[in-house]
């Protein structure tokens, strides 16, 4: 008799899990497209239309050296970007407790936004889904089991904000022709391997140290104080994400791999590392 009781609860606690599962997707499915559906209304047209190397004249001479490695003359301008990844995410603060995920991620130049959907696998059976996004001004990132319990979210703050816009301004190196000064981004000579970088939407403005190679292509980015949260406070950081794996795309050479860690006390500490496996653009000419 208890063998069998044993088995029914295995049995309902088996149902209770697939049903958790299936609306846990589907209820974030529906956030996700509210999310991107957002993104999309606040929109704005590309300008210009395509790529002038008249635009380099009076930039940093290393800047002018990216540009010429990774566009050509009369390259269309990215209007949308959709990319999918693979990799890892360390989910401890203090060690290493890497966990692979996948992920989409649809990226919006004017206005500048992204949405990056993405299923960190904790255990068999147990996924974790999480958004990342910078939508209309504001930052989001929450984190919820089976799509449906919430394990973390932060609260919508200017600091979250900022970092997120971060976020879309260092990953421009997959869509390189928002790096240039057309598209709002002001650029200041460091040496002759460095510049920094200034971007502003809205009344939020971010501030990177890009790193160039001996090709000329950016190799890292880097701040000085993107806000992490430490002990439920917001405290300004180092931080830092690397490329390499550069290969042609849509006739411009773009990384496939990075690297993201913050720079703490005892040195860097990696908390994602992924790989794109997919990327297709909306150009202006289309």
């Amino acid at each position: 008799m208890g063998c069998k009781i044993i088995a029914i609860v295995l049995v309902v606690l088996v149902l209770v899990i697939a049903v958790a599962i299936l609306l846990g997707a589907h209820f974030w499915r529906s956030n996700t497209r509210a999310l991107q559906a957002k993104m999309k209304a606040a929109r704005a047209p590309i300008a210009p239309l395509s790529y002038d190397p008249r635009e380099l004249e009076g930039l940093p001479g290393p800047v002018q050296r990216y540009f010429r490695a990774v566009l050509k003359e009369g390259q269309p301008l990215v209007a949308a970007v959709n990319v999918e990844h693979t990799g890892t995410f360390n989910m401890s603060e203090t060690g290493e407790k890497w966990k692979p995920f996948r992920s989409t991620q649809h990226i919006i130049i004017r206005r500048p936004g992204f949405v990056w959907d993405a299923r960190i696998r904790m255990a068999p059976g147990m996924t974790v889904h999480v958004h990342d996004a910078y939508v209309a001004g504001e930052g989001i990132l929450a984190a919820k089991l089976f799509g449906l319990l919430t394990v973390m979210k932060q609260p919508s703050t200017p600091e979250l904000a900022q970092g997120e816009l971060m976020r879309f301004f260092a990953e421009a190196a997959w869509y390189p022709t928002a790096l240039l000064p057309s598209q709002g981004v002001v650029w200041e000579a460091i040496d002759d391997s460095q510049a920094s970088a200034t971007f502003t939407d809205g009344p939020t403005a971010v501030k990177l140290a890009f790193q160039f190679d001996a090709q000329g292509l950016i190799s890292s980015v880097r701040s000085e104080g993107r806000h992490r949260e430490v002990d439920g406070m917001q405290v300004p950081t180092p931080w830092h994400g690397r490329f390499w794996g550069y290969e042609m795309r849509e006739g411009m050479l773009i990384p496939l791999d990075g690297e993201v860690a913050w720079l703490l006390s005892n040195g860097a500490k990696p908390y994602w590392r992924g790989r794109i496996q997919r990327i297709e653009y909306e150009l202006s000419n289309r």
